[in-house]
């Protein structure tokens, strides 16, 4: 039985624990609050902060695990190369992990080996961040350099709200860096990730492209198969290839890409499941979750099929204020009266306005947004 470590316990971490468990691993889940997602399903869990390098050091030592799984950004990314250099696995690797969780590092990385980006500049104050601006020119993003799920992007017009834009970038960072990336705003037609899986003893495959669309650098919807032209489709496979390469080790990788009239440009790398992918659970026959964990072990993949069209829409809770708030669920059995919708729950803990607690799977977007409008999510009461 392999026994894995994994770092970051949200809903795509509760996928692949369940995925997982399936092949017969012992999962210890981790994060830095109780109860969430994929601790519920997990072995064992542990609760500390995953930025703690010694902390992290000495849970690796303590639970000698065969696998290091990274789900979160919020890491001290630099104990795992001590740590992998010990002999444990770090998925897909340390070298991978680091790079791909600071936006920068991949983003270099990607100029490096000659794939074309948005053009960008780097910002660690505001002064810096006014020079950029006049460099990128409008529209432009200025996010952090490590976030996760659209938290602290701004697009701005203007170089009025710069100020408001750095606020918004360094207050919804994730780690300890202040510094934020300018990027160049790309007139795209569409948006893609190309879930792409390095195999230890096989070639590097690919799932059907996912379209997908983002509100404030957040996925709120995607489908799969996403229609796109054979040529373009195929310097994008290229693409993945060549950088997931780069960064080496086996897993399934979340390639992103801007599809515009006539090119496929290079955006953002994930070095484990992706939440656009999420869709997978509904169209193929391995979902990118199986697909991962089947990378990871050595398994074969025999092959990936798209079993049928699918769609995904998250379910969030909105219209509150920020504050924590234990929740109820309300219209979930409606929404399950529509023809072939499902859906998954997240099951965290406690909701605030914004954030993801579910998503709806169905065979297309016409249904999916009628579920979508079926469920809402109330504050519960709870009597002293």
């Amino acid at each position: 039985m392999k026994k894995i470590l994994l770092l970051g316990s949200g809903e795509l971490g509760k996928e692949f624990v369940i995925s997982a468990k399936r092949l017969g691993c012992y999962v210890i889940a981790c994060d830095k609050y109780p109860n969430a997602p994929a601790m519920q399903v997990a072995d064992k869990a542990l609760v500390f902060d995953m930025l703690d390098g010694k902390k992290l050091s000495k849970t690796v030592d303590e639970t000698k695990p065969d696998f290091i799984v990274p789900e979160i950004e919020a890491i001290r990314t630099e104990e795992l190369f001590n740590i992998e250099n010990n002999g444990i696995t770090v998925v897909p690797s340390a070298r991978a992990v680091n790079l791909t969780m600071n936006r920068d590092a991949i983003r270099d990385r990607a100029d490096e080996l000659g794939i074309k980006t948005a053009n960008y500049k780097y910002a660690h104050n505001k002064d810096e961040l006014i020079k950029a601006l006049e460099v990128i020119g409008f529209p432009c993003i200025v996010k952090p350099v490590m976030s996760s799920s659209g938290k602290g992007q701004t697009l701005l017009n203007k170089i009025e709200d710069a100020n408001l834009a750095w606020e918004n970038a360094t207050r919804n960072m994730r780690g300890d860096r202040i510094k934020v990336i300018v990027e160049e705003y790309i007139d795209f037609q569409s948006e893609i990730t190309l879930l792409t899986i390095r195999q230890k003893d096989s070639k590097t495959i690919f799932c059907p492209p996912i379209g997908h669309k983002q509100k404030d650098g957040d996925y709120i919807e995607s489908w799969q198969p996403e229609n796109i032209n054979k040529e373009i489709l195929k310097k994008g496979k290229y693409i993945a290839e060549i950088i997931t390469k780069d960064l080496g080790g086996y897993g399934l990788f979340g390639v992103e890409f801007f599809i515009t009239k006539n090119d496929i440009i290079f955006s953002e790398l994930s070095p484990r499941p992706h939440d656009t992918g999420m869709v997978t659970m509904y169209t193929q026959n391995l979902s990118e979750f199986d697909l991962h964990i089947r990378a990871i072990l050595g398994y074969p993949i025999a092959n990936i099929l798209l079993l049928r069209e699918g769609y995904s829409t998250v379910i969030k809770a909105d219209g509150f204020e920020k504050t924590r708030f234990k929740y109820n669920f309300i219209g979930i059995d409606k929404a399950l009266a529509l023809d072939d919708v499902d859906i998954r729950l997240f099951g965290k803990p406690e909701a605030w306005n914004g954030r993801r607690m579910g998503v709806i799977l169905s065979k297309n977007r016409k249904i999916g947004h009628q579920a979508r409008e079926l469920i809402s999510i109330k504050q519960k009461i709870i009597s002293n």
